[in-house]
């Protein structure tokens, strides 16, 4: 691009990089924010200039007689230097509205916007108030099929506060919409609603606590009786997977319970009495804050590295009581050889470990023993089996 005289190309290049290929900047367009009349200087020659190169000035004003395109300004100007007198240049474009930017960018620019038409026109048909808030939407709302906007259509006047009543949002009474549209566009939802109801999903603290929807389950644990006893008292079922939000509310009908960091471990385990396993669980451990652990005999076996230490302590914050199990040092110089290294260690002291066990944190975190983690995996199964033995039988 030359320092002086814009080409129509020029000027079609610059409006795409500042208005169309901006994503902000056009949303602020499209709602009035960034108001028209639009305006580029063409960068018109002095004399001077255009003496200096007499070809582009030419080209320059051939191409801005042919163009056919709206709100081109031109000017008189006198060009002495050139012996040509008086000159009627353009000298700057002037947009006056977005009909007319689009023009300028042309065929595709225009088809885009022809489907943000056949989108908006819809919903603004059930409020006009939704302009705004469609604009600023104008992301998701293109990724909507012509048939999703009726649906949305359709199920805006059915949604007021309360409709769940408690329940999933899978369940909610709907005529003629499916549930799961709900859950794949509760952003675009959450906004429309907002513009309709004076905020009053935000306020709400978000779209399922507007509708009184529980949230679905997530953070998934599992749960295995060890023994007969226990596994009777669970309907007869060996295995269950269970909610962080379950096992907040429902107490396991155990009198010791053993908590395991990792999956796989949590397979491999012996009948103990009157015992059952929640494992596979990793950080999770909210659901720990449970009132009815107050009573229970816990045990903890997790991961010897920092993490795992971390996560001991995290069960302690929950319930004070809880017992670590192979997690001392004595375990990890017994499998020293299998250790490997720790990918990202934790560098905080856990606040809820011992005096031993805030050494052994120490010691892995500053690789005292060369590697720093011991898989609970890696540890013997004899020696496994005799840690949990002993604890069936209290020694």
């Amino acid at each position: 691009m030359s320092d002086w005289g814009r080409l129509p190309d020029d000027i079609r290049h610059l409006l795409r990089q500042q208005e169309w290929d901006k994503p902000h900047h056009l949303r602020k367009r499209l709602s009035g924010e960034r108001a028209f009349p639009l305006s580029l200087s063409l960068k018109a020659p002095s004399g001077k200039q255009a003496l200096s190169n007499i070809q582009h000035f030419q080209d320059y004003m051939q191409a801005w007689k042919q163009c056919r395109l709206p709100g081109v300004i031109w000017e008189a100007r006198q060009y002495r230097d050139l012996d040509i007198g008086a000159e009627k240049v353009p000298v700057r474009l002037c947009l006056s509205s977005m009909q007319a930017l689009l023009a300028w960018l042309g065929a595709e620019a225009i088809a885009r916007s022809q489907q943000w038409e056949q989108r908006m026109q819809p919903l603004l048909a059930y409020d006009e108030s939704l302009y705004p808030v469609l604009i600023k939407q104008l992301a998701r709302l293109e990724k909507l099929r012509l048939e999703e906007v009726a649906l949305l259509v359709k199920l805006l006047p059915q949604l007021h506060a309360g409709l769940g009543q408690g329940g999933y949002l899978r369940a909610l009474p709907l005529r003629g919409v499916d549930t799961k549209f709900i859950e794949t566009q509760r952003v675009l939802l959450a906004a429309l609603l907002n513009a309709l109801h004076d905020n009053a999903i935000d306020n709400s603290g978000g779209l399922l606590a507007w509708l009184n929807c529980r949230p679905q389950p997530n953070n998934w644990l599992w749960v295995r009786p060890l023994c007969p006893h226990t596994q009777a008292a669970l309907g007869g079922l060996p295995l269950l997977q269970l909610a962080t939000e379950t096992l907040l509310e429902y107490p396991l009908p155990c009198q010791r319970l053993l908590v395991v960091e990792n999956l796989a471990t949590g397979y491999a385990l012996p009948t103990l009495a009157n015992t059952i396993a929640v494992f596979g669980g990793g950080a999770n451990l909210a659901w720990m804050q449970a009132k009815w652990l107050h009573d229970k005999v816990i045990n903890y076996w997790g991961d010897l590295d920092t993490w795992g230490l971390k996560y001991l302590s995290d069960a302690r914050g929950h319930q004070p009581h809880v017992n670590a199990l192979m997690m001392d040092k004595a375990t990890l110089l017994k499998h020293q050889s299998l250790m490997v290294q720790e990918d990202a260690p934790c560098d905080t002291m856990p606040a809820h470990l011992t005096l031993e066990e805030q050494q052994l944190f120490t010691d892995l975190r500053d690789a005292v023993y060369g590697d720093t983690r011991l898989e609970q995996e890696r540890l013997a199964a004899d020696e496994v089996l005799a840690a949990l033995q002993a604890l069936k039988t209290g020694d």
